[in-house]
């Protein structure tokens, strides 16, 4: 198998500061799969990344923007930010997103 086969009760969450926590799910050269947990208040703050971005939001609320938009975000709801565009999110009630990456995010190995 090209790739990589997680179980989340196995993969410890990586304390990332300011009430935020992620795990790397399952990901190959293409594809990446990451958890994000934020405490309510805790910020993702506003950055940008080659990579295209799929959220969506497993539990919890967050306002969510991306360049000068912004929107709020609960359970079952999902944004796409493309390539290259400011974006980041405050968490209004303790939540869970689950990040979709192409291609992959080398830099969270």
């Amino acid at each position: 198998m090209k790739g990589h086969v997680a179980y989340q009760q196995e993969i410890p969450f990586r304390n990332l500061g300011g009430g935020v926590q992620r795990r790397v799910l399952s990901y190959n050269e293409e594809l990446m799969t990451v958890e994000v947990a934020f405490e309510a208040g805790a910020v993702g703050a506003v950055h940008t990344h080659p990579h295209t971005q799929c959220t969506y939001v497993l539990a919890g609320r967050f306002s969510y923007s991306v360049e000068d938009k912004s929107v709020t975000l609960g359970p079952g709801d999902s944004i796409v930010v493309p390539s290259g565009l400011p974006h980041g999110t405050t968490c209004l009630e303790e939540g869970v997103l689950l990040d979709v990456f192409t291609p992959m995010r080398k830099d969270f190995i």
